[in-house]
């Protein structure tokens, strides 16, 4: 049962309100990456990889590949270590609490900001752990947040999907520094105003966390932040984040006891290979177009950077209405909960392989560097062949929703049938003794 308290449910809707501003603003910034790539090529980082040479008019021009190839190596290995190292802030939640990894994220993110801040033309290497920096610690606050929901009891998923929404649409803060930037506002100036966000974040993780983590559903009384008092032994054992709240039965009622799969089973099933397949190339996809925006925008207006960022500005925008999508899937699972939780129930097999995806998924981000790269050298630039190939990939991962799709079409076939059987079996037994215990309408009712 949810605490019902006034006091509780104001401080339930302050947490949710500075959890969605805290994810808004800060944590999926990275994702705004072509905003910044269009700040940091236009005071010259990485400028050094620009090169002279002849077009084919025997006009002199500079060839800035080799700049390009670096930003997007840059975003690559930043994007990498962002869903490389999700198996490591999962790890660190497990076996330090919420404080620790949040102060641990916290750490990551402010530091990849300064980075960001007093980085020059003279140190783009410092480029490569900014970002990553920055990718690792907004990732932490995303996942730290995320235990939120379960103060909101059956808007749980809606509550996640939300905070998912608020990690995407992020990516419009890099548009705004940029905005602010051509209105006259120094870098440094927006950098700093980020930075200075820390303290924010800090006071957050004192007054509206919990030391280890938000119980699911949480006990009678709960109270978490810096007022937190420990509670009653009755209350200690309590349920984790991710579990599910067990209902009281009757001892004399025993439940068929449901085959657990293996571990191995979990991962060499066909599931977990579509799984991985599909969000690899959907990730894979979304993260190359990403990284590789900048150059094909320059290529597509021969160069003209008002036209450029003109584009670059839209698409931020576009990118910010992740806020008002993501919460349709969340609506779609609560409703779904009030049906029979079947499977829910295959639930903390589920959340595992899926960290263990992330962690694939991550290995198969690599990819991004080697996709631009042939772009670059085979394709001169030119991105149509591979946009054609990876088209072909999305629609093949599709594989994954229409096979799901056919296995549950299977299971609700064998659940009829099974009952057809179990009617019939019914009424073969009313045919052999059709007055045992039953009146003569009520048997014809049943054999009709």
């Amino acid at each position: 049962m949810l605490p019902s308290s006034k006091h509780f449910k104001a401080r339930q809707v302050f947490t949710f309100i500075t959890g969605m501003v805290e994810c808004l603003f800060f944590a999926g910034i990275i994702f705004g990456w072509a905003s910044l790539v269009f700040l940091l090529k236009s005071r010259g980082f990485f400028g050094s990889f620009c090169v002279n040479t002849t077009n084919s008019d025997g006009a002199r021009v500079q060839d800035c590949r080799g700049q390009d190839e670096q930003f997007s190596l840059v975003f690559t290995i930043a994007s990498f270590m962002n869903n490389f190292l999700t198996f490591l802030n999962g790890v660190i939640f497990d076996r330090f609490g919420t404080l620790v990894a949040r102060l641990f994220g916290l750490a990551l993110h402010t530091s990849g900001i300064l980075m960001l801040t007093f980085a020059t033309p003279a140190l783009s290497m410092m480029l490569y752990p900014a970002l990553s920096f920055i990718a690792v610690g907004g990732m932490m606050l995303l996942l730290s947040n995320m235990q939120v929901a379960n103060l909101f009891g059956a808007h749980r998923s809606t509550i996640i999907t939300i905070y998912n929404g608020a990690f995407d649409s992020s990516s419009g803060v890099f548009v705004l520094v940029k905005l602010a930037y051509e209105s006259g506002i120094p870098l440094k100036a927006s950098f700093l105003f980020l930075a200075a966000g820390s303290i924010y974040h800090i006071l957050r993780t004192i007054f509206l966390f919990p030391r280890t983590s938000i119980p699911y559903p949480p006990p009678d009384h709960y109270k978490y932040g810096i007022s937190c008092r420990r509670l009653r032994k009755s209350n200690k054992t309590v349920q984790s984040d991710f579990q599910m709240p067990v209902e009281e039965k009757p001892h004399d009622v025993k439940e068929p006891e449901r085959p657990e799969k293996t571990f191995r089973e979990c991962v060499l099933s066909k599931f977990f290979f579509f799984v991985v397949l599909w969000l690899s190339v959907i990730q894979l996809r979304h993260y190359l177009f990403i990284g590789t925006l900048n150059p094909m925008l320059e290529r597509l207006a021969h160069g003209d950077t008002s036209v450029v960022s003109q584009y670059i500005n839209a698409f931020a925008f576009t990118q910010m209405c992740g806020l008002l999508v993501a919460p349709l899937n969340g609506f779609i699972l609560d409703r779904h909960k009030r049906k029979p939780p079947v499977a829910v129930l295959h639930f903390h097999r589920v959340n595992g392989q899926l960290q263990l995806c992330l962690w694939r998924n991550g290995c198969f981000r690599r990819n991004d560097y080697a996709c631009f790269a042939v772009v670059e050298e085979l394709l001169d630039g030119d991105p149509l062949y591979m946009n054609i190939g990876l088209t072909i990939l999305i629609l093949f991962s599709f594989s994954h929703p229409l096979n799901v799709f056919l296995h549950c079409r299977a299971l609700a076939s064998q659940r009829a049938k099974a009952n057809k059987i179990t009617d019939m079996t019914t009424k073969l037994q009313l045919l052999k003794s059709p007055c045992d215990g039953l009146n003569m309408e009520t048997y014809f009712i049943v054999l009709d």
